[in-house]
């Protein structure tokens, strides 16, 4: 018999997947990034079934909160020719489909054994925390892959402050040592103007006045 926690993984893996079939299916590429947040929100939910609690709070905080808007604004201020970008799509889907079937391959043969065997539930003592357990473990064993991480994300936000910075036609720049050294004489000028009254208007204020 299905339990309510079962019934309700069942439709966010099916919400997942959707997600994520029209990341990479969508021809919009802000629509592919609401999609991905959508994924990344339902896969929150799923962490929260397995009693992560940490991960899905740093997966919508970190990815949804920070990761996906920087994606946003890099995808938005980009000029993207997508019809350029769908040229030789159909050329590259053979390879493409054969390397995500290996991929599938080999992460099924490594997980295989370990997740999809018997389910051995753990009971953990009242005061347990797997905060401090991924903390523990981040910060021992997994140290340089942790620092090789923060290296490689802020690699990713220079190249896309970059691509934005890149010359276009329609771009505009500011210098901000020019900002600084600009005087009020140079910004505003005050100048001297007789007042001019149109005659309709002029015939009221006398019609007031009298």
């Amino acid at each position: 018999m299905m339990i309510f926690t079962d019934l309700v993984f069942y439709i966010l893996a099916a919400i997942l997947l959707f997600a994520g079939l029209r990341v990479i299916t969508t021809r919009n590429p802000v629509h592919a990034a609401l999609f991905l947040v959508l994924a990344f929100f339902t896969a929150a939910g799923i962490w929260l079934l397995l009693e992560a609690e940490f991960l899905a709070i740093v997966l919508v905080l970190v990815y949804v909160g920070a990761v996906m808007v920087l994606f946003l604004f890099v995808v938005m201020m980009l000029d993207i020719n997508l019809d350029r970008l769908r040229e030789g799509f159909w050329d590259y889907l053979p390879m493409a489909g054969a390397i995500g079937l290996l991929m599938a391959i080999e992460m099924v043969m490594v997980l295989g054994g370990k997740y999809f065997g018997a389910v051995v539930i753990v009971n953990k003592p009242a005061d347990y925390s797997n905060t401090t357990e991924i903390g523990r473990v981040l910060y021992t064993e997994y140290l340089l892959p942790f620092e090789l991480a923060s290296v490689i994300l802020l690699v990713a936000i220079v190249a896309a402050i970059v691509l934005t910075l890149r010359d276009r036609k329609d771009s505009k720049f500011m210098n901000p040592a020019d900002q600084v050294l600009v005087k009020k004489q140079d910004r505003i000028r005050i100048v001297s103007m007789d007042a001019v009254v149109e005659p309709a208007q002029a015939d009221r204020v006398a019609e007031e006045k009298s």
